[in-house]
């Protein structure tokens, strides 16, 4: 609240509360309003483009008649709620309206990964300044309390590492595959479920799981990356051939979030991750989310459940309403901009498609040996035509970017039909795993 004399009104007075957006959470929080009847909790406005059509739908059943609907934003922004809910996304104009709200005194709850990726730090400054709140726990995997759960439970520690599944859509692709569906099928029924986007690029290929994994490295290891320096690796390259594989090598492929600091670096990369069987996130199918924090004192800690969708988000949203109605103090821990790199070390997974003749896997061993790369194992399933022909050559731990100058030189033999796949492989001793 904005001031104390505000803060003690509000013991006795409901806490107003506007919304912006009335998408699928926003239509879904206002249902947990009307069903759960919070005590002190006013709905009093919402905000969305083309109100006529939205307070049609059968969604606005839910809102009470007293709410005022509003096209114009600034209606709610000059108004005397207490607390914004913003669930419309993105960076504009969503950014100019937050800082507004913040300004003005009202505390902000909000779902916008990519404006907490990017603004939250100098937000957080903002709301601090002006005496409210931030709180943004559905920001990474929807209903699932990482957040909230790591700077109330794991202030105390210090978090070194960070590994997870955030991002629902691709794990369910994935598990998919994983059972032998092709990546084409498995995108398109995505899509018809509503799990995916038309343009399904911020899922695949990682922009939306990096995001959220900037958010956690902020809050749980105190560093403030800049998301356009974190590896990102798309996930659509990834066949059904090498599910088989990687059931050999007693694995599974996940698109695995990882962040560790080392030093004054930060490691960080968002790619499709060969997976030990044995480790928790293997376990994750279909749309489940799974974060497992790794302090230095309390060691490993999981988090796991659905994070996508309405319902599971907006509880999510309106346990931070709660939070904020109710005074919430937030955990305030130092946060230094740290400088991150892609690189980690590890085994690697390499599947080639090939032509088949003698001396491939000479020139293949021939190019990781200059750089100084020892092969591990070298797996050839039965069945595939000589004429394009997968097999998979394993390294032992190296750097990624040492095992990317070899497959510039590999992807240049005039028997290669298809570029090289690398992955990262998570190691069974990685104890955040």
């Amino acid at each position: 609240m904005a001031t104390k004399k505000k803060q003690a009104v509000k013991k006795d007075a409901a806490v107003k509360v506007a919304l912006l957006g009335f998408g699928t959470v926003g239509s879904s929080v206002a249902r947990v309003l009307a069903k759960q009847r919070f005590q002190g909790i006013e709905l009093t406005q919402i905000f969305n483009r083309n109100v006529a059509r939205k307070r049609a739908s059968d969604a606005a059943k839910w809102v009470p008649g007293s709410v005022k609907w509003t096209e114009n934003v600034d209606e709610i922004l000059r108004s005397d709620v207490d607390v914004v809910i913003e669930l419309t996304g993105g960076l504009n104009p969503t950014e100019s309206w937050i800082r507004k709200a913040l300004a003005s005194g009202k505390s902000v709850v909000t779902a916008n990964k990519q404006l907490i990726a990017y603004r939250g730090a100098s937000l957080q400054r903002l709301a601090t300044e002006h005496h409210v709140h931030l709180v943004h726990g559905a920001a990474v995997a929807g209903g699932v309390p990482v957040i909230p759960g790591i700077l109330q439970g794991l202030g105390g520690d210090r978090v070194t590492r960070l590994s997870g599944i955030v991002n629902g859509t691709c794990n369910y692709i994935l598990s998919r595959m994983e059972s032998g569906a092709d990546y084409a099928t498995v995108l398109a029924d995505a899509q018809q479920l509503g799990y995916a986007e038309a343009d399904p690029s911020a899922d695949v290929d990682g922009y939306d799981a990096r995001a959220k994994l900037c958010i956690l490295s902020r809050i749980a290891m105190h560093a403030e990356l800049d998301p356009d320096a974190v590896a990102t690796q798309t996930i659509s390259t990834v066949e059904a051939v090498d599910f088989s594989y990687a059931k050999e090598l007693n694995s599974t492929i996940r698109q695995i979030s990882r962040a560790q600091v080392e030093g004054s670096l930060v490691h960080a990369r968002v790619a499709p991750m060969l997976v030990p069987l044995a480790s928790p996130l293997a376990w994750s199918h279909g749309t489940l989310n799974m974060v497992v924090a790794s302090g230095e004192f309390g060691g490993d800690v999981v988090f796991s459940g659905h994070g996508a969708g309405g319902e599971p988000t907006a509880v999510a949203v309106v346990s931070d309403l709660l939070a904020v109605a109710q005074g919430c103090k937030t955990v305030e821990l130092p946060v230094r901009k740290r400088q991150v790199t892609g690189d980690f070390m590890a085994p690697h997974y390499l599947r080639f498609v090939v032509d088949d003749r003698p001396g491939i896997v000479s020139g293949i061993s021939g190019a990781l040996a200059k750089v100084s790369v020892n092969i591990d194992s070298l797996l050839q399933r039965r069945g595939y035509p000589k004429h394009r022909l997968p097999f998979v050559v394993t390294t032992e731990a190296c750097l990624t970017s040492t095992v990317e100058k070899a497959l510039v030189s590999i992807a240049k033999m005039d028997c290669m039909l298809e570029r090289p796949l690398c992955l990262q492989m998570l190691e069974t001793e990685d104890k955040g795993e």
